[in-house]
């Protein structure tokens, strides 16, 4: 098992064959830039210590092959939902934490809660909200190095909603230049909005390229 030692993480291929890198250190806004660099997360029950992952292989998004369904093309032309960025982050992942109460995984904790929102006023945590009729009804948070956005965890409150904010993120990601959307783990639903599975060196080798560009 390898520990993490004042913000020092081990190298990403000595990572377990579930992802697992390490365990310990903290949350401090350093150790966490430590950590998305190397494309590691935590991702740990409160009760448990720190975890850090880097699975193998890794769901990536590339903005400009984002897949948009006939249906969502009615959707979105229809205008049912507007879009903004960094409006309501505390909104945001609160709704993410209760989403996984609900879904029994229980990941989002305070600890969490209070990282990511000093990440959000250091300027490296960003927000995506959808609404209906001024009702905050969908969205998600992650973080941003560079040119490499990490998604960290989303929510849906209306049918479409989720799918609605990825798109929307999509066409801002590449209006502004972002190159690659870290999705962490594979999950169907991203694999069908044109999210695909690369090795775990070849994303070491995009976050090389664009994280500090």
């Amino acid at each position: 098992m390898h520990f993490v030692f004042n913000g020092i993480f081990p190298h990403p291929s000595l990572a377990d064959e579930d992802g697992l890198l390490a365990v310990g250190g903290d949350l401090e806004p350093q150790t966490l830039v430590n950590a998305y660099q190397i494309g590691a997360y935590p991702w740990y029950n409160e009760e448990d210590p720190i975890l850090w992952w880097h699975p193998n292989p890794r769901l990536v998004l590339f903005p400009s092959e984002i897949k948009v369904s006939k249906s969502m093309k009615q959707v979105l032309k229809k205008g049912v939902f507007s879009y903004s960025i960094n409006q309501q982050f505390q909104s945001v992942i609160e709704h993410c934490r209760q989403d996984r109460k609900e879904q029994q995984g229980t990941w989002i904790s305070q600890e969490i809660v209070e990282a990511y929102t000093q990440m959000h006023h250091l300027g490296l945590a960003h927000s995506v909200e959808v609404w209906e009729k001024n009702e905050l009804v969908g969205g998600f948070y992650g973080i941003q190095l560079g040119k490499v956005f990490f998604g960290e965890s989303m929510f849906s409150l209306v049918s479409n909603a989720s799918k609605a904010a990825l798109i929307y993120f999509c066409l801002h990601a590449m209006q502004e230049g972002i190159k690659v959307i870290d999705c962490q783990q594979t999950t169907s639903h991203l694999i069908t909005l044109g999210a695909r599975e690369i090795s775990r060196e070849d994303f070491l080798n995009l976050l090389q390229q664009y994280i500090h560009s």
